[in-house]
This record gives C-alpha cells, sequence and structure tokens, in this order.
C-alpha cells in the first residue's frame, strides 16, 4: 500500500488516490450509465467512437482533436487504446506473464502457465474471464522473489511492450498535456516502469498481486494508483476541469465500467477491433526513450502459439546444441563451418581478407594527404595483427578466427571459468588495470594476432557502445571488422544469472546466423589538419567507421551504464561459475 501522499504531492494525484479508494458503487457523486456502451459516467460524458487524433467522421463528433487534447488530462486504458493487441485480455497478456515466468523463475514455470492458460481457454464457456486472469496470475506470481520480477519488468518487458505499442494510440497520448493510465489486466509492477519510463506517463492505476516477505503469493489485489510530483491540475467538483477518455468500444460494459476514473470524463473516445487491426507498429525513430539496453533470453514474443512451439523445440535442441559446441570446439573451422551449415548455424563472410598493404580512413574524419603517420615512442607491433569489432555475443572472436582460418587469440573480462576453457581458441583475462592490461595484450600480439572487442560488453541492439583506446595504442594499423547475428528463438548474451550458458542459448535456436565482414585496415596514428589525433579519438573514428558499414548508431554508453541499467551491478562476473 502506497504511503500518504506529502504535501508536495498534487491534486491530481490526490484525485487518483481519492477516488480509487471508493469501491465500485459508492461514488461522492450520481453515477449516469450511458445505454449504449455501458460506461459510468459522473458527467453527461459525449461517447465520441473514433481515435482522439483521427478527423471527426460528422459534424457530431466534434472537432480539432489536437487542439482539444493540448490541455486536457486524458485518461488512457493501456490494453484498449495503447497495445495493438486487440484479442480478450487474458491472451492479450500472455506473453508479459510468460515472459515474467521464464525470465524471473524457469521454463518449468513458464510450462505450467502455458498449461493453465491453455485449460483456461478451454474452459472459456464456464469460467468467466476474471477467473481466468486471477488462475494465470497466479501460476506466473505464485513464490516468485520481488526483487526478481521488477528486474523483469525494467529490463526485459519495455522491448516487448514498443513492439506491441500502436503508433496511432501513441500520437493521441502525446497529444494530451498529462496522461493517466488504466490497465485493467496486467499487474501495475509489470507495466509502470514502461509507462513512466519510456513513454512519460504522469500516473498508473493497475492492479497489485499480493506480497508477503519479498514473495509473491499470486494473489490479485485492487486497483492501485500513484501520480507523479510536480502536476499542477485545478480541480472541478472534485475532478480535473478537462479530463479526456480514451479506450476501446469492444466490451466496454465489461472493461472500462468499473473504472472510477473513466466516471470522471466528459468526454470519452472509443476505438473498436476493428479499427485498431490498422494500426500500425510505433517506429523505432519514434520511441520516446531509445531503446539501447535490454535483458531476458526470449528473443520472440511468446504467444501462446509461439511458446508451445519453443517447448516442442526444447527436447531437440539440446542434443543438437551439444552437437554444434561439439564440432566447433574440436573439429578445424573448414570442417567444423561446413558441417555447422548442414546442422542449421548459418555463416556468411563479406569481403574475405587478403594481404594488402593499403590503408583507408573513415569518410568525414580524415583523407589521404590530410594526415601523416607521427613519430612517437608508443611501442610497435610487428608481429600479430589487431583485429577490432563490435560486440554481439561471446563468440564474435570464433567466428573472425573461423573465418580468417587460423588461430587468433582473445581478450575476455569477467567470463566465466568454463566458458574460457571450452572456448577453441586462446584467451586473455583482462583485469582493468590499465597498465597491466596494455602489458597482456602486448604479449598477445607479439604472438600472434589479436581480437579486441572495445565496447567491453555485448549490445543486441543497433548502437554501439564507446570504443575503448587502449588497443589502438599498441599498432600502428589495425584490421576493422563488422558482425551482426540474428537469433530467432533465444539470446545468446545476459547480463543476468548463468552467463557461463550464453553460447548454448545461441546455438539451441533453430537457426542462427552471423555475418562476418572485414573491412581494410585503418591507421591508429595520425595528424590531422596539423594536430595529432589522440587516441580516444581514433577509437572514435573506428567506432564510427563500424557504425557506417552496419547503420547502427554511435553512442557514449559503457558497460558499467549498460550493468547498472539492467542488472543494478557493474558487470562483475564470479569466474568460478
Amino acid at each position: 500500500m502506497a504511503s500518504e501522499p506529502s504535501s508536495g504531492h498534487t491534486n491530481l494525484y490526490r484525485f487518483v488516490r481519492r477516488w480509487l479508494a471508493n469501491p465500485p458503487g459508492h461514488h461522492h457523486h450520481h453515477l449516469r450509465r450511458s445505454a449504449s456502451t455501458g460506461i459510468s459516467t459522473t458527467y453527461p460524458a459525449r461517447i465520441i467512437p473514433r481515435c482522439p487524433t483521427s478527423p471527426p467522421s460528422s459534424a457530431q463528433d466534434g472537432g480539432g482533436g489536437r487542439d482539444r487534447l493540448r490541455d486536457a488530462t486524458m485518461v488512457l486504458d493501456v490494453e484498449g487504446a495503447l497495445l495493438r493487441s486487440s484479442s480478450p485480455s487474458s491472451s492479450t497478456f500472455f506473453p508479459y506473464l510468460m515472459l515474467v515466468a521464464v525470465e524471473a523463475g524457469s521454463f518449468l514455470r513458464g510450462f505450467i502457465l502455458l498449461c493453465v492458460h491453455l485449460a483456461a481457454s478451454c474452459l472459456a464457456p464456464l469460467l468467466p474471464e476474471e477467473a481466468r486472469l486471477r488462475a494465470t496470475v497466479m501460476a506466473c506470481f505464485f513464490g516468485l522473489q520481488e526483487r526478481k520480477v521488477a528486474r523483469v519488468a525494467r529490463a526485459t518487458l519495455p522491448k516487448h511492450f514498443l513492439e506491441d505499442v500502436g503508433m496511432e494510440g501513441h500520437e493521441a497520448a502525446r497529444a494530451a498535456k498529462r496522461v493517466v493510465a488504466v490497465s485493467r489486466a496486467i499487474p501495475r509492477v509489470l507495466v509502470r516502469p514502461f509507462l513512466e519510463d519510456y513513454l512519460g506517463f504522469d500516473a498508473v492505476v493497475g492492479r497489485e498481486v499480493k506480497v508477503v516477505r519479498g514473495f509473491y503469493v499470486g494473489l490479485l489485489g485492487k486497483m492501485m494508483g500513484e501520480g507523479r510530483l510536480g502536476l499542477e491540475e485545478d480541480l472541478d467538483d472534485g475532478a480535473p476541469a478537462d479530463m479526456v477518455g480514451f479506450g476501446s468500444g469492444s466490451g466496454c460494459s465489461s472493461s472500462h465500467g468499473h473504472h472510477h476514473l473513466f466516471s470522471r470524463c466528459k468526454e470519452i473516445y472509443l476505438v473498436t477491433p476493428e479499427e485498431k487491426r490498422k494500426w500500425s507498429p510505433l517506429p523505432r525513430d519514434q520511441y520516446p526513450k531509445p531503446l539501447i539496453f535490454h535483458d531476458g533470453r526470449l528473443a520472440f514474443r511468446p504467444t501462446p502459439e509461439a511458446t508451445l512451439a519453443m517447448f516442442l523445440w526444447l527436447p531437440f535442441s539440446l542434443p543438437l546444441t551439444i552437437f554444434r559446441t561439439f564440432i566447433f570446439v574440436t573439429l578445424p573451422y573448414p570442417i567444423s563451418v561446413a558441417i555447422g551449415s548442414i546442422a542449421g548455424v548459418r555463416t556468411r563472410v563479406i569481403n574475405p581478407p587478403v594481404s594488402n598493404n593499403t590503408t583507408t580512413t573513415p569518410t568525414g574524419h580524415a583523407k589521404p594527404g590530410d594526415h601523416q603517420q607521427p613519430d612517437d615512442d608508443r611501442p610497435k607491433n610487428t608481429t600479430g595483427r589487431l583485429y577490432v569489432c563490435n560486440h554481439r555475443t561471446l563468440l564474435d572472436p570464433i567466428y573472425i578466427s573461423a573465418m580468417l582460418n587460423k588461430k587468433v587469440s582473445a581478450v575476455t573480462y569477467s567470463v566465466s571459468r568454463l566458458t574460457e576453457w571450452i572456448s577453441p581458441i586462446p584467451t586473455i583475462r583482462l583485469t582493468r588495470d590499465r597498465d597491466e592490461d596494455r602489458r597482456r595484450m602486448e604479449r598477445a600480439l607479439q604472438r600472434g594476432d589479436l581480437v579486441v572487442c572495445p565496447e567491453g560488453t555485448t549490445c543486441r541492439e543497433p548502437y554501439l557502445l564507446r570504443f575503448s583506446p587502449l588497443s589502438l595504442e599498441l599498432v600502428d594499423e589495425v584490421h576493422l571488422v563488422a558482425l551482426v547475428n540474428w537469433s530467432g528463438m533465444f539470446y545468446g548474451n545476459s547480463t543476468g544469472r548463468c552467463k557461463w550458458l550464453d553460447s548454448f542459448y545461441y546455438f539451441m535456436n533453430p537457426r542462427p546466423a552471423y555475418d562476418v565482414q572485414f573491412m581494410e585496415k585503418m591507421p591508429t596514428r595520425m595528424v590531422v589538419d596539423g594536430k595529432t589525433c589522440e587516441s580516444k579519438h581514433v577509437a572514435n573514428m573506428v567506432q564510427g567507421e563500424i557504425g557506417r558499414v552496419l547503420g547502427f548508431e554511435c553512442t557514449k554508453f559503457t558497460r558499467e551504464k549498460k550493468y547498472l541499467a539492467l542488472a543494478g551491478n557493474k558487470g562483475v562476473v564470479d569466474a568460478n561459475q
């Protein structure tokens, strides 16, 4: 139960809390129920059958949708007016419950949840929607730790919510001055981090799940809501002066009728399932907050059908994963790549490396004739080549080694001993001590070629994290490699427990794929406009050139920021795992 609001809380916050505290049928004002929709309203609400930002179909619909919302507080039905999923609520939020069951629990819990959902669906004519909802929530939450569920809600669910947001619903919410989101099926603990952190909504109202001593007992509680600070709203007879509702027109009597906030709206916009099916997904470039980091093992949206397919695949994936790992660890690269392709592992090499002495520089940073190699006292490598690549999975150096058809060394940081033990190539463990790491990489280069991932951690999305300049200070030129991989069912990287399983999860995919693109080598010592480039500027050039080839956006985020955002730590893994 949330604490009582302080003096700094706003009128909108007090309004939400006061009306949520009154059970249905016990409002302070007499309610009027619309005969056409079944929505209970305090005011003579005007029902408008369209999206708020859509052009009016008639004069009675009213006009100026965006202008009308500019100074209004919108009460938004999350399932009905924001997410594109238009199936019954128990199926709509099933993917999010399955993500929680698997990521915060286990595959066994996920299988139990699937069985409960299928049984409830078969009994749909006999069981009301509320009973099916409570059964699936119980199967998902019972016995889970509160902190693990909170981590999944923060690090895993936003990606899947963003992919389900309708562009039309988001545009309507963005047009309003303030938004109060009402989730009638998805528990508030799951949807709140996404709505507040990624969409910037001012308050989230939803059903709570009971917690006892840090563990969920799986019982759905009453609707709860909490507003943000800094809002100022004048109240008119106990309600904000200009409140507009936005929901779905199907099943209103059973879904919106019990929402107290909708009873205070003077206008309610409704969309039909037919209209929602025409909605477009929200493009990535229109995300209010860029989705750079996310966690979790499942790489697909776990609908009931897709989840059933996953569980049918698991018995076949385990022996196949062992076989794929065995051939890549023990057999020569030409043989292992050929057998791997037969076993479903696709590998494509672009611009295979050839022996040449030409150097290139990235467009826009330096051009031939604009730079020269300065004389300095930095150590120069005369033995091995330094290959620098972006970081997708722990298998990056192995794929580069396979495409070169020779053994190379790879630097690692905070990986398990098992991962190093099964690696088919030598690994050099870094310490995060700059001088010691420099000496270790120098010795590795004296023995042969070295692969370095300057980002220091993986990134799943089309972004590049900040490149560390340390390795670039050891050589006169660097060989760039751009990597892209695809995982249709399981991600081969994570920030959670059991990171030693990352490579195995990658090979558990039905058809994992890697593209390895060798780029032209690039000098690391240059003078531009009469000034010697520092190593950090060279690192930015390397990052920019790889990003240009891949079409990825360069960022300044680091490994530490990623792990703090997703896991709440600095990314140090127990080496004894």
